[in-house]
C-alpha cells in the first residue's frame, strides 16, 4: 500500500514537473481563486469595521426639563442600561453641554454672539444613547414612550429620535445593503473561480488522455490512473496558496498605513497577522482542495476513466 502510494506520488510529481506551461496556467487560476476568497475573508472584517464605525456615529438624545434632578436622570440612565438593545448611555450635564458647544463653535462669531445675547446656560441635561444596531432605536424610543415610569417620563422635555429617524433608517438601509451585496458577490465570485479552475485543470488532464488510454490498456487501476493527477492538482494548489499568502502579506504591509490615514483604527497589517494561521489554513484548504476536487471531477467525467 505504502509502495503504491510512493509510486503514485512520484508519478504525480513527474507529471507536475514536466507540465510547465500547463502548471503555470493552473497555478495562476488557483491563485486568482484563492486570492478572491482571501479578499472576501479580509474584506468581511473591513466591512464590519466600516459598518460599526458608521453605526457608531449615530445616537439619539433624551433631553430633560430644566428642573430635573441629576439623581433622577441617573436613575433613567440605569433603567435604559438594562435594555438589551442599548449598547451605551452617556450622561451630559448642562455645564458639559455648554462647554462642548463653545469648544465646537468657538471660531463662529455669529453663534458665540447669539449665545452671549441669550445669557446664562440655555442647554438642557441629556442622555446620549447608542444602540447595538441602527434598527434598534425604534425599540428604545418605544421604551421611553410606553414602558418608562410616569415619574421619570414627566421629567423628559423631548427625545430627538423622530428628528434623526430618516438618517438612522438611511444608515440601516446602507449597512443591510452592504451585507447582502457582499454575500451575493462572494457566492458569484466563488462559483466563477471554481468553474475557471475546473476547466483549466480539465484541459491539463485532456492533454494527457493518450497516456491514460495506454495505462488502461495495460490494466492500470482507476486509482493508479487518478492518483498522479490528484497529486498534480494538490501540488498546484499548494504552490498557489503560498504565492497568494506572499501577495497578501505584501499588499497588507504596503497599504496598511495608507488606509489607516483614511480610516483611523483600520489596520490591515494587524488584521492580517492576527488572522495569519486561519488565512494560511483557508488558503491551503482552498488551493489543495480545489486542485484535488477539480482533478477528480475532470478525469472522471471527461476522460471516462
Amino acid at each position: 500500500m505504502f509502495t503504491n502510494f510512493q509510486r503514485i506520488f512520484k508519478s504525480g510529481w513527474a507529471v507536475f514537473s514536466h507540465s510547465g506551461s500547463s502548471n503555470v496556467a493552473t497555478i495562476f487560476i488557483i491563485v486568482i481563486t484563492v486570492s478572491l476568497i482571501t479578499s472576501l475573508f479580509l474584506l468581511k472584517d473591513v466591512s464590519q469595521f466600516l459598518t460599526s464605525s458608521l453605526q457608531g456615529k449615530v445616537d439619539i438624545s433624551v433631553y430633560f426639563k430644566d428642573g430635573a434632578q441629576e439623581s433622577d436622570i441617573l436613575n433613567v440612565k440605569a433603567e435604559l442600561s438594562k435594555i438589551a438593545e442599548v449598547k451605551e448611555v452617556n450622561y451630559v450635564s448642562k455645564d458639559e453641554a455648554l462647554s462642548e458647544f463653545i469648544q465646537r463653535h468657538q471660531d463662529n462669531p455669529v453663534l458665540m454672539a447669539s449665545l452671549a445675547e441669550v445669557g446664562g446656560n440655555p442647554f438642557l441635561a441629556s442622555l446620549k444613547i447608542k444602540a447595538s444596531e441602527a434598527s434598534q432605536y425604534q425599540a428604545i424610543s418605544n421604551f421611553l414612550d410606553q414602558t418608562l415610569s410616569p415619574t421619570y417620563k414627566n421629567l423628559i422635555e423631548k427625545v430627538d429620535y423622530y428628528q434623526r429617524k430618516p438618517v438612522i433608517e438611511k444608515i440601516f438601509s446602507i449597512t443591510s445593503g452592504v451585507s447582502r451585496v457582499g454575500v451575493g458577490f462572494s457566492i458569484i465570485l466563488a462559483i466563477l473561480a471554481i468553474l475557471i479552475a475546473f476547466n483549466t485543470i480539465r484541459l491539463a488532464i485532456y492533454n494527457s488522455q493518450e497516456e491514460i488510454k495506454i495505462q488502461r490498456l495495460v490494466g492500470a487501476s482507476n486509482w493508479f490512473i487518478r492518483g498522479p493527477f490528484l497529486v498534480q492538482g494538490a501540488t498546484s494548489g499548494f504552490f498557489a496558496a503560498l504565492i497568494c499568502l506572499l501577495i497578501f502579506a505584501l499588499i497588507c504591509g504596503i497599504f496598511s498605513s495608507k488606509l489607516e490615514v483614511l480610516f483611523p483604527g483600520l489596520n490591515l497589517w494587524n488584521n492580517f497577522t492576527s488572522n495569519f494561521w486561519i488565512l494560511l489554513l483557508v488558503q491551503l484548504a482552498v488551493g489543495i482542495g480545489l486542485g484535488v476536487i477539480s482533478s477528480t471531477i475532470a478525469i472522471r467525467k471527461y476522460l471516462k476513466v
